[in-house]
């Protein structure tokens, strides 16, 4: 009997598949594989060096072997005979504890426990520069506020239109595409689905991406702040549980303030407590706090957080009640590791249902003008070191992640930043070589 790749690639005309995972830092690796030897990656697995990747390994571990995932097949709709498929981390016979969608599956499994699946939608920003990156693509975009420009919007129309086709060919529904705040930058839109399955697609999301901004001479940065005076590249991630993984009741739907259940005041008061450990997932490098620490910007805002808060339907928090059946968690950027975000969310939440979190009242201010007034209310962290610092200590993630991700996420993290703490930067000379 074939096996469900080798079945799918004669079912489809798939040639190669792309057998794929993510490392620590989100990184996407891969390995071509022909269709004729897909049954065998199917049961023992694609040989990769751990060491090769950013995962917490060194030359003397064994092989990884990705053991590609069936039910994550996508054909690419612009080289049909190629499909990416998911691969879930094995070493010695055992998952690896640290590979990040092994990580989310086992906290979504934990939520089962509870009879809680999470269903998310994100909505990730991108900006479209030159192949070198220095500079937007597009010189004509130079508006002072620029969100939603259909002229800008349009020049770009024959790459927005191949995504955007992609994905209704691949059944995501997606649902509206636009120009967002900063000049160069776009927001494509699709429909939520299973954390897990939203966590695939938003990997597979940005590589279509790079790959087509190419094609078109282009290059797709989901760098959180590519340019400093400029709006920076967001993540917002939508969230809901549900008491089954398809169809089921959604459990945050209530008769509680805004509509919302006991239960999703509870997972919110989970988000809460441990946002300044989760900014480390959902924030995951130097120049993320670039974005969410930021001065206005030329549009006039930064459209993110700086401050543990929540509120109804007002963008200047960093959760957001926008209706009665969701929460919007504003706080992430697109640097942030598909798997480990969402595990990360999930993990904050299951928390609060556990321990009965209490969010506290909401703010109903305009955060950005109104809250130096509020001195009780804590901050994010002003830095990557200080949220490696916060995940080090945080017991919540250790619980429900395990420890093998979390230490070797810091280790990998704290290189990151010593190396950069080792440059010296042209701000330093100018200010500093006359003191």
């Amino acid at each position: 009997m074939a096996s469900k790749l080798e079945q799918a690639a004669k079912d489809r005309g798939i040639k190669y598949f792309l057998v794929s995972f993510a490392d620590l830092k989100g990184s996407m690796r891969a390995k071509l594989v022909p269709a004729v030897a897909i049954a065998g990656m199917e049961e023992d697995g694609a040989g990769f060096a751990g060491f090769a990747t950013w995962l917490d390994m060194s030359p003397a571990d064994g092989d990884i072997l990705a053991v590609p995932d069936p039910d994550s097949l996508i054909q690419l709709p612009w080289q049909p005979e190629v499909g990416w498929v998911a691969g879930d981390l094995w070493m010695n016979g055992e998952p690896v504890e640290q590979a990040p969608r092994n990580v989310l599956k086992r906290v979504i499994e934990a939520g089962g426990k509870h009879n809680a699946y999470m269903r998310s939608g994100v909505e990730l920003e991108f900006s479209l520069i030159t192949p070198d990156g220095s500079a937007l693509a597009d010189t004509a975009d130079c508006a002072i506020k620029p969100c939603y420009d259909p002229q800008a919007l349009m020049r770009r129309f024959d790459l927005i239109r191949e995504m955007c086709d992609a994905m209704q060919e691949l059944g995501w529904e997606p649902y509206q595409n636009d120009h967002e705040d900063a000049n160069g930058q776009f927001e494509m839109n699709w429909g939520y689905a299973d954390a897990l399955i939203t966590a695939d697609r938003t990997m597979f999301f940005k590589y279509m991406a790079k790959t087509l901004a190419e094609k078109y001479g282009l290059r797709a940065t989901f760098m959180p702040k590519p340019f400093i005076d400029l709006t920076g590249n967001g993540c917002h991630a939508h969230m809901s549980l549900w008491d089954q993984r398809e169809g089921g009741t959604n459990l945050f739907m209530g008769d509680g303030e805004l509509g919302l259940s006991q239960t999703a005041y509870h997972f919110l008061g989970g988000l809460l407590h441990s946002a300044p450990a989760l900014c480390a997932l959902t924030n995951p490098t130097v120049n993320s706090y670039k974005r969410i620490n930021a001065p206005t910007t030329a549009s006039g805002s930064t459209w993110a957080p700086n401050a543990v808060t929540y509120t109804g339907n007002n963008r200047t928090h960093m959760v957001r009640i926008p209706d009665s059946n969701r929460l919007e968690l504003r706080l992430p950027d697109c640097a942030a590791n598909p798997y480990l975000m969402q595990a990360g969310m999930l993990a904050s939440g299951l928390d609060g249902l556990e321990n009965k979190r209490d969010p506290g009242e909401r703010l109903d201010v305009n955060m950005y003008t109104d809250g130096h007034l509020y001195n009780n209310v804590p901050k994010l962290p002003l830095n990557l070191l200080d949220a490696l610092r916060e995940l080090e200590a945080n017991d919540v993630f250790r619980k429900h992640m395990g420890n093998d991700v979390i230490d070797g996420f810091i280790k990998l993290k704290m290189a990151e930043w010593n190396d950069y703490a080792r440059h010296l930067t042209e701000w330093e000379r100018r200010t500093t070589l006359d003191c």
